[in-house]
């Protein structure tokens, strides 16, 4: 009898080890920075600080420039991969067919600011994201309106919320985005969106979960706790740890 229950106590004791285990496992993010066009200056604030957010938030940080890691192997270790202001034509056609199956797979993007000022010869990457850039004004500042605000990335915004960054112009903006946030032309000049301006939305994609915002242009937007956390709602979606509403 006695030998029974010894032998169910460790049972008991290594079955809760392991579902504690399993349970504290971290996600992996991979942070990618690489640039062929226009290079921001804020792009190592914005690593610094994504690398912060997952000390912060139980999250692995992995950070490249590098497209040569973008294969099939690779990218079976990342829960989402962060598109951090790159530009230009990064991707040779084999590391595109990686990304697309890795998407397919369930994978998570997140796209900030220039990640729309990327690829434009495969269509593709443009749906993903949601839209292609096309032009800015100066940096001023402008209202943002939060249009829905019970999002984890966005239930901490005011209903309009000012700041200043690079405003983004866009073309082919995809139909079935949901629009988190959206620019008021008439706070500010050199809008040509018109009244259904977005600058933030997300959406479930060919299996797996894209979000993007067009703030994040300026160094200042990655001390700045309100644009911080937005991405985190943002990152906390796309890895699929949390329902975005």
């Amino acid at each position: 009898m006695y030998r029974s229950l010894f032998l169910l106590l460790v049972l008991a004791i290594f079955s809760l080890s392991f579902g504690n285990t399993n349970s504290a496992k971290k996600k992996r993010i991979l942070v990618f920075s690489k640039t062929a066009g226009f290079h921001h200056s804020s792009i190592d604030e914005g690593i610094a600080a994504l690398q912060k957010l997952g000390l912060e938030n139980n999250l692995d940080v992995d950070t490249s420039k590098n497209s040569e890691l973008i294969t099939p192997e690779n990218l079976k270790k990342y829960a989402a991969v962060v598109f951090l202001n790159t530009t230009g034509d990064i991707f040779n056609d084999n590391q595109q067919k990686a990304f697309e199956d890795y998407i397919h797979a369930g994978g998570g993007y997140v796209g900030i600011h220039a990640a729309s000022d990327t690829e434009y010869d495969w269509p593709w990457y443009g749906k993903l994201t949601g839209a292609y850039f096309v032009s800015h004004p100066d940096q001023q500042v402008a209202d943002l309106q939060v249009l829905k605000r019970k999002t984890i990335a966005t239930k901490h915004l005011p209903e309009i919320w000012k700041r200043k960054d690079e405003w983004y112009n866009f073309k082919d903006i995809e139909k079935d985005i949901k629009v988190l946030i959206n620019l008021d032309e008439k706070s500010y000049k050199g809008g040509t969106n018109g009244d259904n301006h977005p600058v933030a939305w997300y959406r479930d994609f060919e299996g797996g979960r894209s979000f993007y915002t067009a703030l994040g242009h300026v160094e200042e937007s990655y001390i700045d706790p309100l644009f911080l956390k937005h991405i985190l709602g943002g990152i906390q979606y796309a890895i699929g740890a949390k329902k975005m509403e």
